[in-house]
């Protein structure tokens, strides 16, 4: 089983995108969305992230609120998974619920506390036979 992680930090309003299979995957399994986790066992040592949505393997997305089951239909008004023409319109939704399983597909973590490496390395400047080809 396999997650694809993003992973969103506030101060620089930036995305990194990371694929996580196997023990480092375990991690996230029956989670929930609000849960901190520890960057060290995700390979980011120093880091400490929330748990803040994603979708399954379907493409539903997670809701906070939904904490039964794989995947429910809810009435809506507002929120995650919705999108309205009119004030005040209600509509039933299939979403994910809050929890992490073996269905997920992706999970959207922010940054609580940063380490001391940044996320992505800083690529280095070119070098001379890049430049001349």
């Amino acid at each position: 089983m396999d997650f694809k992680v993003n992973i969103g930090e506030p101060k620089t309003a930036k995305t990194h995108k990371k694929e996580i299979s196997g023990d480092e995957a375990d991690v996230f399994l029956s989670k929930k969305i609000g849960d901190k986790i520890d960057g060290g066992k995700v390979g980011f040592p120093g880091y400490e992230f929330e748990i803040t949505g994603g979708s399954d393997s379907s493409g539903f997305p997670m809701r906070k609120d939904v904490t039964v089951g794989v995947r429910k239909k809810i009435l809506i008004a507002n929120g995650v998974g919705t999108n309205h023409k009119r004030k005040g319109m209600r509509i039933r939704k299939t979403v994910a619920s809050n929890i992490v399983h073996a269905k997920t597909a992706q999970i959207n973590l922010k940054v609580l506390k940063a380490g001391k490496e940044p996320l992505t390395p800083v690529e280095a400047a070119p070098t001379e036979e890049a430049k001349t080809e």
